[in-house]
């Protein structure tokens, strides 16, 4: 199937793609906010927080022993499971974007779930 487009079905399950998806669609929501005394420390954490998961997660994927990955694939856990604090946080401070953040949220919940997942199955495997 060279030269055709991947469905979205299809990247669902490239984890290289679906976190840098997902960390776009952050730097995308973050843009749109109000800037103010209340966002402004908000954007700087989740900023670091959601990108951060597809660069740990690249890591992770070129690990040099199962020890460094799992390593990797647990900062990856990490990341995404803050993530979803300061979600939590972003929904307090604006109300009027719920729904959107509860979309983010679900995805990164999902993403924390598949992490958890891997870091499980990478302790019950003798190899990468």
């Amino acid at each position: 199937m060279p030269n055709q487009v991947q469905s979205k079905s299809d990247t669902k399950y490239d984890l290289k793609e679906r976190t840098a998806r997902f960390g776009e669609a952050v730097i995308k929501f973050v843009r749109t906010l109000p800037s103010n005394s209340v966002n402004n420390p908000l954007v700087s954490q989740i900023m670091r927080s959601a990108t951060s998961v597809g660069a740990n997660y690249m890591e992770a994927d070129t690990a040099e022993s199962k020890k460094d990955f799992q390593h990797k694939i647990g900062l990856c856990k990490k990341e995404s499971k803050e993530t979803m604090h300061w979600f939590r946080m972003f929904a307090q401070a604006n109300q009027d974007r719920k729904e959107e953040i509860r979309g983010l949220w679900k995805e990164v919940r999902e993403l924390t779930l598949i992490f958890s997942k891997i870091v499980i199955n990478s302790k019950n495997t003798h190899a990468i």
